[in-house]
C-alpha cells in the first residue's frame, strides 16, 4: 500500500498547555498595544489672572492620579499608559515667567508606563483634574486647572485698575504739586467702592479726586420694561466687555485662518480705551472685561463676574460664521425667553452656547449648578433695555458696514442671562466670508467697528440714564 492509501490522521488537538500560553501571548500584545497607544498630540498651557490651564491632548482616553503637596504648593500628576516623549517635553518651556500661578513644570518616567508631571506653584491652589471627550477639532484632552486658593475680586481688581490710571505721577525737579481737591468738586466715583473694601488687607491708596467736570442738565427718557429712571447720577458706569472665546476655544475661524477669538479681543482692548476716556452725564465711564487674554471663561462666569461688578451694560462681542461664504454682515442678538426670532438665531445660539464644550469646563465643578442658577432668573425688564441698547448698536454698526439683519433678533444666548444687566451680543461680520475676514483682520476696521459701539453706548445711557444705587459688594 503506498503512502496516498493511508488514512489521513486527524490534527491534533491543542493541548490545555498551548492553549494557555496562546492566550497569555495575546494577552501580553494587547496589553502593551494598550500601554503604548495613547499618542501625545499637543500640549498646552494657558495663564490667566483667575486661573492657569495645563492641557494635554492624546487620541485616546489618558488615566491620571494626582496628588496635591501644600508646602511647597504643587500638583504631581501620575499619567498611565504613556512613555516619556518629546511632546510631553515640550511643557517645560510652555511655561512664561509671567504666568500668575505657575513657576514651572517637571515631567519624567516615574515607572514603565507612567509619565510624572510635577506642576510647581507660585501660590496655594485648588487644583481640578479632569477630561474631555473628543469634541470640534480637539481629541481626548486631560486637563488641570489650577486655581488660586484665593480667588481673584474682579472688583478688586477695577479699583485697582482705576487707581493705577488716576494715581499721579512723580513731579520732578521744578515742577508745581497739584493742589488738594476743593470741598465743591466732586470725588472719585470709585471712593465708594474703595471704603467698601477698606477692610481687606492689602497696601493703602488714596485715590486722586477726579477733575471737576460740570454738571449735565437732566435728562428725560422713558426707561422701557418699567424700571426706574435717573436724572444725574454721582457714580462710575461700568460697561462689561466680553470678548468671546478664548483659550482652547478658538470659535469660527475664517478661511485664511484667521480666529474668531482675536479679532473679538484686539475690538474689546479698543473699545475699553474709548470707554475709560469717556464720561456722560458728568459720570466718568469704565471697562470691565470678562476675559483680558487668550483664556478660556465660562459662559455661566461670564454672566458671574459682570455682575459682580454690577455692571451697567453687558456687552458681549463676537464674529458670525456659517457653512457657505455667502452670507455677510453684521447682527446684534438680545436674549429671548420665548423662542428665537428666527431659524438663524436659534441655530447661531446653540452653537454660542456649545462655548463651554469646546473650551472644556469641569462639569463636576460644585459651582456648576451656581452658575446654572444665575442663567435661569432673566426678567422682561431686563429684556426690553436689551433690545434699547441692540438697536441703537444695530444702527451705528449699519453706519460703517453691511447688516445681516435690519433689526435686533432674539435667541436663548446663555452669556446673556444676567437678569440685572441690558446685556446684548454683537456679530461683527461673518468671519467664514473671505471679504468680511478681510475686514476683520483690518486695524482700520477695528477701529471703526470700536467707535461704532462707543457711538451707540453713549447714545444709549442718553437716553436711559444709568440708575442712582449703591454698589454693595
Amino acid at each position: 500500500m503506498t503512502a496516498d492509501a493511508h488514512p489521513a490522521r486527524p490534527p491534533r488537538a491543542p493541548s490545555r498547555r498551548s492553549l494557555l500560553q496562546a492566550g497569555s501571548l495575546v494577552l501580553l500584545l494587547g496589553t502593551q498595544q494598550i500601554a503604548r497607544g495613547a499618542s501625545i498630540l499637543a500640549v498646552r498651557v494657558w495663564p490667566a489672572p483667575e486661573y492657569s490651564r495645563v492641557t494635554i491632548e492624546s487620541d485616546t482616553k489618558l488615566v491620571a492620579k494626582q496628588f496635591f503637596v501644600t508646602t511647597p504648593p504643587r500638583l504631581a500628576v501620575d499619567i498611565e499608559g504613556i512613555d516619556l516623549s518629546p511632546e510631553l517635553r515640550e511643557l517645560v518651556a510652555k511655561v512664561k515667567p509671567d504666568d500668575p500661578n505657575i513657576a514651572g513644570i517637571r515631567v519624567g518616567q516615574n515607572a514603565p508606563g507612567v509619565v510624572r508631571l510635577v506642576v510647581d506653584l507660585k501660590q496655594a491652589a485648588q487644583p481640578q483634574v479632569f477630561t474631555l471627550p473628543p469634541i470640534a477639532a480637539y481629541q481626548h484632552r486631560l486637563v488641570f486647572d489650577l486655581y488660586p486658593a484665593e480667588p481673584v475680586d474682579p472688583l478688586e481688581a477695577l479699583i485697582a485698575e482705576r487707581l493705577r490710571d488716576t494715581t499721579p505721577a512723580a513731579p520732578t525737579a521744578g515742577a508745581t504739586t497739584a493742589q488738594p481737591a476743593k470741598p465743591h468738586e466732586p470725588a472719585d466715583p470709585l471712593g465708594d467702592l474703595i471704603a467698601q473694601h477698606a477692610h481687606r488687607p492689602g497696601p493703602s491708596a488714596t485715590p486722586t479726586p477726579a477733575a471737576p467736570t460740570p454738571a449735565a442738565p437732566p435728562v428725560a427718557a422713558n426707561r422701557p420694561g418699567g424700571r426706574a429712571t435717573a436724572t444725574q447720577t454721582d457714580r462710575i458706569i461700568i460697561v462689561a466687555l466680553d470678548p468671546g472665546h478664548g483659550g482652547e476655544d478658538p470659535g469660527a475661524i475664517g478661511p485664511a485662518g484667521t480666529r474668531e477669538k482675536d479679532v473679538v479681543l484686539r475690538v474689546a482692548h479698543l473699545l475699553r480705551d474709548r470707554i475709560n476716556a469717556t464720561t456722560v452725564g458728568g459720570n466718568p465711564m469704565r471697562a470691565f472685561l470678562t476675559r483680558d487674554g487668550d483664556y478660556f471663561v465660562p459662559l455661566g462666569t461670564r454672566v458671574e463676574k459682570a455682575r459682580r461688578v454690577q455692571a451697567d451694560l453687558f456687552v458681549s462681542i463676537h464674529a458670525d460664521a456659517f457653512t457657505t461664504p455667502a452670507a455677510r454682515g453684521a447682527s446684534v442678538f438680545a436674549l429671548s425667553q420665548s423662542g428665537a426670532s428666527s431659524t438663524a438665531a436659534r441655530w447661531l445660539a446653540n452653537k454660542e452656547n456649545q462655548a463651554d464644550l469646546v473650551g472644556g469646563l469641569n462639569v463636576q465643578s460644585k459651582d456648576r449648578h451656581v452658575q446654572r442658577a444665575l442663567l435661569d432668573m432673566s426678567t422682561t425688564a431686563q429684556i426690553n433695555d436689551s433690545l434699547a441698547l441692540g438697536t441703537v448698536l444695530l444702527g451705528e454698526i449699519g453706519n460703517i458696514g453691511r447688516l445681516h439683519k435690519p433689526r435686533v433678533e432674539q435667541a436663548g444666548f446663555a452669556v446673556l442671562k444676567a437678569p440685572d444687566i441690558p446685556s446684548v451680543l454683537v456679530e461683527t461680520a461673518f468671519i467664514s466670508n473671505p471679504e468680511e475676514e478681510a475686514r476683520l483682520r483690518s486695524s482700520a476696521y477695528q477701529q471703526q467697528l470700536a467707535d461704532a459701539l462707543m457711538r451707540g453706548i453713549t447714545r444709549y445711557f442718553a437716553k436711559n440714564p444709568p440708575l442712582a444705587r449703591s454698589r454693595s459688594v
